[in-house]
């Protein structure tokens, strides 16, 4: 099988397993950086030049699209998609999961467990913002905030009211969320493929660290999983639409709520921590199901 892997950097530990993985298996692999790609959109035969090679006969793309340049590569896995080739994550799944507002209304309306989310785009709505969502401490977040940038723990209500006010000042688009105090600073890592929860991790924030990033210094251990927190996890990616998944769970007084859900996760933490050999399954999986090359988002926008 020929696959693909769009990538900026073949050093990272996520790319260099994903080949290791495949090529253990007998595949050819290609690391391809999106931003070197170009297209021919055309409705005869759409073509993607890299390098001045055209990409032909690929069986399968991996997507590792960086959140800085997910509107480029995104339209590169699209015209992938439109000549047949089978992609891990789709296009569309991954344009809904990066958007973290839009994420969270779709999550809501199907009923899925997450903190409450308040959204709006005036310094005079902030006061009644700050009590729709239960009031401080709250949590302040960029939309287009990734791995912990852009997120605020306040305090006070106060505080809460000058960062919000901050961030609007600077037009900047602001989602505040209830704190999940009896989290303690701690989140579950689920790894979601193909429908089923295969890995996960318990990640602890630093100490005096509400994040639980671990290259904020938190720290990644095995954790047993409830059957509502698999059942929630493998939901919330089904409803992004995501066959390969990153699910951060809080656990909470009321059931696991669903903090996010990452189309690229990574993958050292989470093999480092249960042991388990992620890159292979995700392998398996492509040749589970590239052959048939199924793509439902091919010819839809």
């Amino acid at each position: 099988m020929k696959i693909g892997i769009l990538s900026r950097n073949q050093s990272l530990y996520s790319t260099s397993r994903l080949i290791e993985a495949a090529e253990s298996r007998g595949h050819e692999v290609k690391v391809i950086d999106a931003l070197r790609c170009y297209m021919n959109i055309n409705s005869e035969k759409p073509q993607i030049h890299f390098k001045g090679e055209e990409l032909v006969d690929y069986d399968a793309i991996i997507p590792r699209i960086g959140a800085s340049v997910t509107f480029y590569g995104t339209a590169v896995l699209r015209q992938f998609e439109m000549m047949g080739v089978y992609p891990v994550n789709e296009s569309v799944a991954i344009t809904r999961s990066r958007d973290k507002l839009r994420s969270m209304q779709l999550l809501s309306r199907k009923g899925i467990g997450m903190p409450i989310t308040g959204f709006a785009s005036k310094p005079d709505d902030v006061k009644d913002l700050l009590d729709m969502v239960g009031g401080a401490p709250v949590v302040i977040k960029l939309l287009e905030g990734t791995q912990g940038i852009g997120v605020v723990l306040a305090e006070t209500r106060k505080a809460a009211e000058s960062v919000v006010e901050a961030f609007m000042g600077l037009k900047a688009n602001i989602m505040v969320q209830e704190f999940i105090k009896e989290a303690g600073g701690a989140d579950i890592r689920c790894f979601v493929i193909g429908g089923k929860v295969i890995a996960a991790m318990k990640r602890q924030g630093a100490e005096g660290e509400f994040r639980s990033n671990l290259h904020r210094g938190g720290s990644a251990s095995l954790v047993k999983l409830t059957p509502e927190e698999r059942k929630t996890a493998v939901a919330a990616a089904n409803i992004m639409g995501l066959n390969v998944a990153g699910v951060d769970l809080l656990r909470s007084d009321r059931g696991p709520l669903v903090m996010e859900v990452n189309s690229s996760p990574g993958l050292e933490g989470i093999e480092a921590a249960t042991g388990k050999d992620v890159a292979g399954l995700i392998i398996d999986f492509i040749e589970k199901n590239a052959a048939t090359k199924r793509t439902k988002t091919r010819g839809k926008g």
